[in-house]
């Protein structure tokens, strides 16, 4: 039996498993050990009990069987938050939040003393709740057709202390018959259906009817674009998170659909990854 001392596992650990990234391996000691990365630091000299270095070894094996790190630790932080995710809901990415950083621009540009923001497919709610909670005085609604996701976002509403959030299960618009928004955002199922992607990295582990839509990609962004204007108030604003290529064919079906002011927002990479467009 090896050294269990804490440095010793990690960098045995490194060396046994290089295509498992350190920053992931701590987290998993972590985890394991029930402590944070500033303890962890501090006490690296210290020796693991057998039964937490047991319990390390076998999240190890789940990671390298391809498990997302997030399934896993059982939370993903995003937009300065850590949300609460299961394989009930899709794990956010860096690139969603250019999704939020565009609607709060968005809310912020608008002359409205109550503002309402609907945010679809809602999942680990992760979305409506950066929006809630960085515009407490925006009422937003947040929908999903899955009642366990409806769970999670639930869950990560309180531990965030958010309030000003309504989940409602609704599959896209069906529910809200009646209602009317001044902003819609969503980053709805966009890959196209047999993609090779959805056999790599997360995506098997992930709900595919959080990520595929038809031959295209483009089934749900097209029920959506058509169905959003019936919910939209006058010079409402609908924000869509969409794939690397395209944003073209988002803009045109918007296009099509009688939006006006259509433009693109950039994330890191500078890929248009969210195109917006304004309800006349």
């Amino acid at each position: 039996m090896p050294s269990l001392q804490i440095s010793h596992v990690l960098k045995q650990t490194q060396s046994s498993y290089p295509e498992i990234p350190i920053l992931e391996v701590r987290l998993l000691l972590q985890h394991a050990l029930r402590v944070d990365r500033a303890w962890l630091i501090a006490n690296q000299y210290d020796v693991l009990e057998a039964n937490v270095y047991a319990e390390f070894l076998a999240l190890l094996k789940r990671r390298l069987d391809g498990e997302p790190i997030a399934y896993i630790l059982g939370y993903r932080e995003f937009y300065g938050f850590k949300l609460k995710v299961t394989p009930d809901t899709l794990i956010p990415r860096p690139d969603t939040e250019t999704l939020v950083d565009a609607a709060l621009d968005k809310l912020s540009s608008l002359s409205v003393a109550q503002l309402s923001l609907l945010d679809l497919g809602t999942g680990s709610g992760a979305i409506a709740l950066a929006i809630a909670k960085h515009k407490p005085q925006t009422q937003v609604t947040a929908v999903d057709v899955s009642e366990k996701a409806l769970e999670v976002a639930c869950i990560n509403a309180c531990t965030l202390g958010v309030s000003n959030v309504d989940l409602l299960q609704s599959d896209w618009f069906s529910a809200l018959h009646g209602k009317f928004f001044d902003v819609i955002v969503t980053n709805p199922p966009y890959i196209e259906e047999g993609d090779p992607h959805l056999l790599l990295g997360s995506l098997p582990y992930e709900p595919v009817t959080a990520l595929a839509a038809g031959k295209d990609g483009l089934d749900d962004l097209r029920t959506i674009i058509v169905q959003a204007r019936q919910h939209l108030r006058p010079n409402g604003w609908l924000l869509l998170e969409h794939g690397y290529n395209q944003a073209n064919s988002v803009a045109r079906l918007m296009h099509e659909a009688g939006f006006q002011e259509i433009g693109h927002r950039y994330d890191l990479a500078g890929i248009a990854r969210v195109t917006i467009g304004c309800a006349k």
